[in-house]
């Protein structure tokens, strides 16, 4: 983040160029397959009930279960609901009107982070295999740019992101799966031995272990972007363990909580570092359907979107009758870091996310106002 500046800019998306943002510093997050319903809702009843979903009802009713919504989705989303609700912005609460979506037909993982990152929802069919995606996105563009080379970074649970963000053709680390961190350091040398010690790898890294390497990057390069895609609730929802998919989700907020808390602590990143918090896609939202997604299963297209910190409104959960679609992060995320994101397709617009006293009169944090 920049030292407060006691100067307003106004900028309209038609203009050329950018203003100052008040973001230095962006890091997004992904929690794959994770529903609208659990972040708005809590844990489900009908779900939460089904001993074909859940080993321990009785436990998990006790961890996470309450007849008031609210206290609900504290219990599962604490920082979430303490935090991000009182200093962010949460949307996607379609029992408000408040409709967050991605916009690519096919609604699954590879198009739904395709969309994220690129701005476009390619009508292109690119299924869930390790093929190199065609399109800009986001985070290769940024690390061309001056001030930004060397300086963006990508660490997911699933192997498959080395191709969706095209790692091979730029200079773009994204270091995904299993695979071995590059770095000496003391930290990164345990990750890799428990890495490679590990019996039950699949496509996806467990999660904490993908954190932990994103982690121990922040602290030791202190990279101005960085991404940290997150995977094992999707996992999990697929098996049909209702249970465990709650838990990575509790265990997300944990580790989203966690970093929050090092940014805030770390002199680098203090007061000028903003989080995005997404998903990919939703799923289905009844008891039959929960586990999968897809264009054919209803609900799959619906997701959410939290941000928090510097150039984001303190709104808390937007009531707003509203639509926003995934391809909106992209430039968003150029938006706050007062650039503008450009490609040989088209750019979904940035979201319009100016603190409110900006929107009233002037006052000491740079603003950036943007059309939808």
């Amino acid at each position: 983040m920049k030292l407060l500046i006691p100067v307003i800019f106004i900028f309209i998306i038609s203009s050329t160029s950018f203003a100052q943002s008040p973001a230095k510093n962006i890091v997004i997050i992904t929690i794959d397959g994770t529903r609208w319903q659990e972040i708005f809702r809590g844990a489900d009843s009908a779900l939460l009930h089904n001993s074909s979903y859940v080993k321990d009802t009785s436990l998990m009713l006790q961890q996470y279960w309450h007849s008031d919504a609210g206290e609900r989705r504290r219990r599962l989303l604490p920082f979430f609901w303490q935090v991000i609700a009182q200093q962010g912005q949460l949307l996607g609460n379609r029992e408000l009107g408040n409709d967050v979506n991605v916009a690519n037909l096919y609604k699954i993982s590879y198009p739904g982070y395709s969309e994220i990152f690129t701005g476009y929802a390619d009508k292109l069919f690119i299924p869930n295999l390790a093929i190199n995606n065609p399109r800009s996105n986001i985070l290769q563009w940024l690390n061309n740019q001056p001030g930004y080379q060397g300086k963006v970074a990508a660490f997911c649970s699933w192997r498959v992101f080395p191709f969706i963000l095209d790692e091979k053709s730029g200079q773009l680390p994204v270091n995904a799966g299993y695979e071995a961190l590059d770095d000496d350091d003391s930290t990164s040398i345990l990750i890799n031995e428990v890495q490679h010690n590990m019996d039950d790898k699949n496509n996806t890294r467990h999660d904490m272990l993908t954190y932990e390497c994103a982690k121990n990057y922040l602290q030791q390069k202190h990279p101005r972007v960085m991404y940290l895609g997150l995977g094992e609730t999707d996992e999990f929802a697929h098996h049909g363990d209702y249970d465990t998919y709650l838990q990575k989700i509790h265990q997300a907020d944990a580790m989203i909580a966690e970093l929050w808390y090092f940014v805030q602590t770390d002199p680098f990143y203090k007061n000028n570092t903003t989080f995005i918090i997404t998903t990919d896609h939703g799923r289905g939202s009844r008891v039959g359907n929960w586990k999968s997604h897809g264009f054919w299963i209803k609900g799959s297209g619906q997701t959410w979107l939290a941000m928090l910190g510097p150039g984001v409104a303190a709104e808390g959960e937007s009531k707003s009758n509203q639509q926003v679609y995934q391809k909106q992060v992209a430039a968003t995320v150029a938006a706050l870091l007062g650039v503008q994101f450009t490609a040989r397709h088209h750019i979904g617009q940035p979201l319009a996310i100016v603190p409110v006293k900006e929107k009233e009169a002037a006052c000491e944090i740079p603003a950036v106002i943007v059309s939808r």
